[in-house]
Parts: C-alpha cells; sequence; structure tokens
C-alpha cells in the first residue's frame, strides 16, 4: 500500500485557515482543504479533533463530490435558516443583519436562562421568526422535559422544533412521548452510521443530515428512503465550496418542507468564493462554485498545516481504501 498522497487525486491541494466571527464549537479559526476534480471543486473539512473512522466520511463524500455529477435536482435555489450561537444576547441584532430575508432561526442553547434571553433577543429583532433550538445533545431527559415546558410557557407554540435534545436513543423516544415539540435527529444520525434508521421515528420527527459528515449524497438518499422522514440539510461551518455541494444535497430531495442550514458563512469572516454565499432573501442559490485566488492567498495556512492535511488525507485514504471511491 502506498503511503504517498494522492497528488493525482487532490488536484491543487489548498489548507485555508478563516477567522470565524464567533466562538462556534470552541474554535476561533476553521480550517477546511480544497481540492479539485473532474466535475470541480470539493471540501474537506472535518473539525480537527475526528479520528480516522468519523473523519472518512467526510473524505468519501469530498471525493465523490469532486469525481461525479450531482444527482437530479428539483429546484434552483434553497430556502435557509438564520444561525445564532451561544453568544452573547446583545449580539444577536447584529448577527442577524447577515442572514438576509431569513425568518426561520436557529439558536444553540443549553441552559434555560441563557437560551430564553436569545430567543427574546431574535423575537425582537424579527416578531413573527420560526424558532428552532438546537442542543447538540446536551440534555438530560430530566432537563429536557423541564426546559421544554419552561419554554413553552414563556414563547407558546413559536417553535419549529428541537434539534437533538437528548444524547441518549432511549431518552429521545421518551421525550418524543412526553412532549408535543417536534424533535430531530442530527448526532444519532451521523454518529451513528453504520445503524440502520428504519426505527429513526420512534426518537425523532425530522432527520437532519450534512453532506460532508454522512458520506455524501448516496449515503444521505439511503438514510431517508430508511427512515421515512422529512429531511433538513444542514451544514458544518463550510465555505462556499461545501456549501453548494450541501445545497445541491437539498436540491436533490423531491420535497422540501423546511428552510435549511446552510448559511453558516455568514459565520466566517469571509467566504472563500466570490461573491460570497451568503443569503438573500432568505435563500440561497443552487450552483457548483470556485474559490477565488485572491482570498485563497489572503487565508492560506502555514505550510506546517498543509502538511498536518495532506498527511490526514493520506491516513483516511490508505486505511479505507480510497480508490474505491472514485
Amino acid at each position: 500500500m502506498s503511503t504517498h498522497f494522492p497528488d493525482e487525486v487532490f488536484q491543487e491541494f489548498t489548507v485555508l485557515s478563516i477567522p470565524t466571527l464567533t466562538n462556534f464549537r470552541g474554535i476561533n479559526h476553521r480550517e477546511v482543504a480544497l481540492f479539485r476534480g473532474s466535475e470541480g471543486w470539493s471540501e474537506f473539512a472535518p473539525f480537527l479533533e475526528y479520528e480516522v473512522a468519523e473523519a472518512a466520511h467526510w473524505l468519501k463524500a469530498s471525493v465523490r463530490a469532486a469525481y461525479k455529477p450531482w444527482p437530479k435536482l428539483y429546484r434552483e435555489s434553497i430556502e435557509v435558516n438564520a444561525i445564532i450561537p451561544n453568544i452573547d444576547a446583545a449580539r444577536v441584532p447584529e448577527l442577524l443583519a447577515k442572514f438576509r430575508g431569513c425568518t426561520t432561526v436557529k439558536i444553540k442553547v443549553n441552559a434555560f436562562e441563557d437560551g430564553a434571553a436569545l430567543v427574546e433577543a431574535v423575537l425582537q429583532v424579527i416578531p413573527d421568526a420560526k424558532i428552532r433550538l438546537d442542543v447538540n445533545g446536551g440534555w438530560s431527559l430530566r432537563d429536557a422535559i423541564e426546559y421544554l415546558y419552561e419554554y413553552h410557557s414563556r414563547f407558546g407554540d413559536i417553535f419549529e422544533y428541537i434539534e437533538q435534545p437528548c444524547k441518549d436513543l432511549f431518552d429521545l423516544r421518551q421525550l418524543k412521548r412526553e412532549t408535543p415539540f417536534k424533535i430531530a435527529a442530527d448526532e444519532s444520525i451521523r454518529k451513528g452510521l453504520d445503524n440502520s434508521f428504519s426505527e429513526l421515528s420512534e426518537f425523532a420527527d425530522i432527520a437532519m443530515l450534512k453532506w460532508a459528515p454522512v458520506g455524501g449524497f448516496e449515503v444521505a438518499h439511503e438514510i431517508i428512503s430508511s427512515a421515512g422522514l422529512p429531511v433538513v440539510v444542514s451544514s458544518a461551518l463550510d465555505t462556499g465550496i461545501g456549501i453548494a455541494h450541501g445545497a445541491a444535497l437539498a436540491a436533490s430531495f423531491p420535497k422540501m418542507d423546511f428552510a435549511c442550514g446552510l448559511g453558516t458563512i455568514a459565520l466566517l469572516e469571509s467566504d472563500i468564493c466570490e461573491p460570497a454565499l451568503l443569503p438573500e432573501n432568505g435563500a440561497i442559490a443552487v450552483e457548483r462554485r470556485e474559490p477565488s485566488e485572491r482570498l485563497m492567498a489572503k487565508y492560506a495556512a502555514s505550510e506546517e498545516r498543509r502538511n498536518w492535511w495532506k498527511n490526514r488525507v493520506t491516513d483516511i485514504w490508505n486505511a479505507n481504501r480510497g480508490e474505491e471511491w472514485l
């Protein structure tokens, strides 16, 4: 088995480091690797702490997107939601201004009081907003029942769904039985890709999919075919290259009932594409994107980081017989 970086596959391999506007997932710079294949540009950007097994899904998605045509598309634009990280409520108006025309807002929450302050701040800017709460599996079942009762008591029926309120599937099943809130599964899907999703409807009402973390277009469609649930396509703090593939995934489903979480470039100092793939009138266009040479030069990572990412790709490629993805 070769231990050399497969240059012939990852053409024009470039590593970028883009500052974030908030402390999102505990990071203040987003590192991504871009490369080009026969179908165009793609992006490989699993977060730095992900081990080979999990990051392999991201690499598979990125390679196939670079070398295989997009699936059949059913729409030319995708409605998107705004996203508010767990920040000081005073910053909410500033951040919402970057999500032009978005009337659905996803808010990252932990404890009730801090989350409620963010909800109130959003409603002051967009009084008729549809609100989604994203917990990232951070609540126990007991906390979830208590907090959701308090959210309903204070705000009423403004919540479209609660994303991954609990980590444990048993807790999700119990919560789904005991609360009127719709539940969306995110980590339960992308952290359990070896499982069958035929019983996902017992735990959730909506399936959250991210193009790269689940392994690409084909895997995403297999999940939804098995789960039989409505889908929301989200992103993983991608640049416009990765967001474009996420938008294509959203456009490849014949029915899309919800706004998608594909506006996250607004959380970065800059896109790597010109013009930036930011929401306009609450939506983004579905089209392949190319990186700007000017922006690639501006945000180029150090040679040390470029070598780190090349080694990461090489390890994953060899461990998973990556040539079979082509």
